[in-house]
C-alpha cells in the first residue's frame, strides 16, 4: 500500500504478467492491469496511480498515444511508453505527448526499474517549487507530524521511491513502509499521487 503504484496497459496477457512480476520484484506496487482502452480509462478514474506503463498497441478504438494524451489533459500524471514499437512514425506521435521514458520490447529489470526512478525524480523536478514547512502542515492534517516523518515527507515530495527513501534515512525499506502507511493515513489519502497533490494545495494555499 505504501509503494509507488504502477498501472500496467497491456493487451498481451502474458507479458502483463511478466511487466507485474518484475515490478514486485523491484518494490513497485501494481495498482491494475489493463487489457484495453477502455479498462484503462476505468482504472484512471477510480484507482489513480501514481505512474502508467502504456503499450502502444493495445487492439482497442484507442491506442496507448491517445491514453496518454488523455492523461496529460485529465489526470496530469507521469507515464512511460513500454512497447515493441520503434518506428518513426509511432516515435514521432508518441514523443509529442511527453511521456517521461520509452522502453523497447524486450524489456529486463535493469531497464524498467531505472527508467521508472529517473522518470519519478523527473517528473518531480518539472513541477512548480514549493516549499514546505512542518508548522503549517501540523496546523492542518490529522495528527501532527514527527521530525523523522516530516523528513520523509519531503523526500516523497521529491520523487523519492521507497528504496531510495531507506537508503538515505538509513533505515529498512520495511520502516520506510510503516512510516509512508502512517504519513497517508495522516494526510487522509491513498497514492503518492494524492499525497503530493494535496501537499501543494496546503502549501500553496498557505502562501497566497
Amino acid at each position: 500500500m505504501s509503494s509507488i503504484r504502477v498501472l500496467v496497459v497491456e493487451d498481451e496477457p502474458l507479458i502483463a504478467e511478466d511487466i507485474r512480476e518484475t515490478l514486485d520484484n523491484i518494490d513497485f506496487e501494481v495498482s491494475g492491469v489493463a487489457y484495453d482502452s477502455d479498462v484503462a480509462l476505468q482504472q484512471l478514474a477510480t484507482n489513480t496511480p501514481d505512474i502508467v506503463l502504456l503499450d502502444v498497441n493495445l487492439g482497442s478504438e484507442l491506442d496507448g498515444i491517445d491514453i496518454a494524451q488523455l492523461i496529460n489533459k485529465k489526470y496530469q500524471i507521469p507515464f512511460i511508453y513500454l512497447t515493441s514499437y520503434a518506428d518513426r512514425g509511432t516515435v514521432d506521435r508518441a514523443k509529442h505527448t511527453r511521456p517521461m521514458g520509452y522502453i523497447v520490447k524486450p524489456f529486463d529489470e535493469r531497464d524498467l526499474f531505472t527508467t521508472l526512478e529517473i522518470a519519478l525524480h523527473n517528473y518531480s523536478q518539472s513541477q512548480p517549487k514549493i516549499e514546505l514547512d512542518i508548522n503549517v502542515l501540523n496546523g492542518k492534517l490529522l495528527g501532527k507530524l514527527t521530525q523523522k516523518e516530516f523528513e520523509i515527507l519531503k523526500s516523497i515530495f521529491d520523487g523519492k521511491t521507497n528504496r531510495q527513501m531507506a537508503e538515505e534515512h538509513f533505515i529498512s525499506l520495511n520502516t520506510i513502509k510503516t512510516h509512508v502507511k502512517n504519513l497517508y493515513d495522516k494526510l487522509d489519502v491513498h497514492t503518492r499521487t494524492q499525497a503530493i497533490a494535496k501537499l501543494r494545495e496546503m502549501s500553496a494555499y498557505h502562501s497566497g
